[in-house]
């Protein structure tokens, strides 16, 4: 089954963006004198331009944050200072995005002038050059992850992710407070929010409605007032979609559960499970059940298909006899 939602994909950031949201958790200070942040990021991860200050060029990554640690910093300092300024001229010429200075070490000042005059962005940090190359990777991938937003209710149940999805008034957020008073976490209600991380869909909430949830005739709800801070969650990996059906649709229902159905969210198939809402029926238990199902299906354990087995032998055998 093929999700209908708008995929957002990312080519491309600014330097201004990427600084914003993430001079804290790296350290960043901005020591141009005079910069263009507007310039773009293109690739989602960071280069040594060791190469390029020694003159080759052929397969540059231009499109790249470039950081300069100890050993770039050492090879310029023994360079004589006419062809210095030739070599950090060209790698100027190249419309990198920006420049970062690793271990609080200090740029030459007719160096930092001569970015000016490309208007490149400088920026220094504290962390070591590979701590700050890693996690600023890290933090690129996920600005450059292709994203989708999905109407449900996302929550963790015993450590398997499940979005709860149906039509308007099916009882989603009443199945996840149910869940929430099992000790399931709330992720996200309404509008859930995926992206596409590290070969892993995450599903989180936006930041202004986090830890609410929507209850139809008694309105929004603060989980962790009611429930504790254990019973929200920031994010989590997607892994089971759950649809309430109506229960008019009762035979339409898979009701032996061989056969894994999908549900397909960025090109990823996730398992999908439909459960038929009906006046008494306990929607949290069965959810619940079936988010234990895909965890034992995960350790390679499929409960059907044993049984399913189990059946063939039986039938074997009676033929035999």
């Amino acid at each position: 089954m093929a999700a209908s939602h708008k995929i957002r994909t990312v080519n491309a950031i600014t330097v201004g963006e990427f600084y914003e949201q993430h001079k804290e958790a790296l350290g960043l200070v901005l020591i141009s004198e005079k910069h263009d942040l507007k310039r773009l990021i293109r690739e989602p991860t960071v280069n040594r331009p060791g190469l390029a200050l020694a003159g080759f060029l052929s397969y540059f990554a231009r499109k790249r944050i470039q950081i300069l640690g100890n050993s770039e910093l050492s090879y310029l300092e023994k360079l004589p200072p006419l062809r210095q300024m030739a070599r950090f001229r060209r790698l100027c010429k190249e419309g990198i995005p920006c420049l970062v200075i690793s271990r609080n070490r200090r740029l030459p000042q007719n160096l930092i002038e001569l970015a000016a005059e490309f208007e490149l962005p400088i920026f220094g940090t504290s962390q070591v050059t590979m701590k700050f190359l890693n996690a600023a990777t890290l933090r690129l991938e996920n600005d450059f992850s292709p994203s989708t937003t999905l109407h449900g209710c996302m929550v963790d149940v015993r450590g398997i992710g499940v979005l709860i999805m149906g039509k308007s008034g099916s009882g989603k957020s009443e199945t996840a407070i149910g869940l929430i008073e099992k000790g399931a976490s709330l992720v996200a209600d309404d509008m859930v929010r995926v992206k596409f991380m590290g070969g892993e869909l995450m599903a989180y909430s936006p930041e202004l409605s986090r830890g609410y949830i929507e209850m139809r005739g008694i309105g929004i709800v603060n989980v962790a007032n009611l429930y504790g801070l254990a019973a929200i969650r920031p994010e989590k990996r997607l892994d089971l979609i759950v649809t309430l059906k109506p229960h008019a649709d009762l035979n339409n229902v898979d009701r032996v559960g061989i056969q894994t159905n999908t549900f397909d969210v960025l090109g990823m198939p996730i398992p999908h499970v439909e459960i038929p809402v009906a006046p008494g029926r306990d929607n949290a238990r069965m959810i619940a059940i079936a988010a234990l199902d895909q965890q034992l299906r995960r350790l390679g354990f499929n409960m059907a298909d044993e049984f399913n087995q189990r059946l063939l032998h039986h039938m074997n055998g009676g033929m035999k006899g």
